[in-house]
């Protein structure tokens, strides 16, 4: 897998660097987002905690995959700017479940009803 940046802009209002980027993997399938953000790491110096995918996008009847990033300066600043379906992508944060009630606001258990005396034989 070989990855070219294609363009690099600073965006210092936003704390990041959005690079738009190619991925060739001539001889293997479509990369997972986590291996382009290890990828995307190691080129442009930065841990992978702050390096976030925002989409990409792998060409028909082509080895090539293209795509946009971004490399926030500290990951606090990715967590406050990124939305959240793109941190859960980036396995940054859990996914939230619709409906389910915590723990401690579940309704407590009927207790056992309390049994009956043996009955005496004669």
């Amino acid at each position: 897998m070989e990855i070219k940046i294609l363009e690099d802009r600073a965006n210092p209002l936003l704390k990041r660097h959005e690079y738009r980027f190619e991925v060739a993997h001539a001889t293997a399938a479509t990369p997972s987002r986590e291996e382009v953000r290890q990828e995307l790491s190691r080129v442009v110096h930065s841990p992978k905690e702050r390096v976030i995918v925002e989409r990409m996008h792998a060409r028909f009847g082509t080895a090539v995959t293209r795509g946009e990033a971004a490399v926030y300066d500290t990951v606090d600043a990715a967590k406050a700017t990124a939305r959240e379906h793109i941190l859960v992508r980036n396995r940054l944060k859990e996914k939230a479940v619709k409906g389910a009630a915590p723990a401690a606001e579940s309704a407590p258990t009927p207790a056992a009803p309390p049994a009956a005396p043996a009955a005496k034989k004669e």
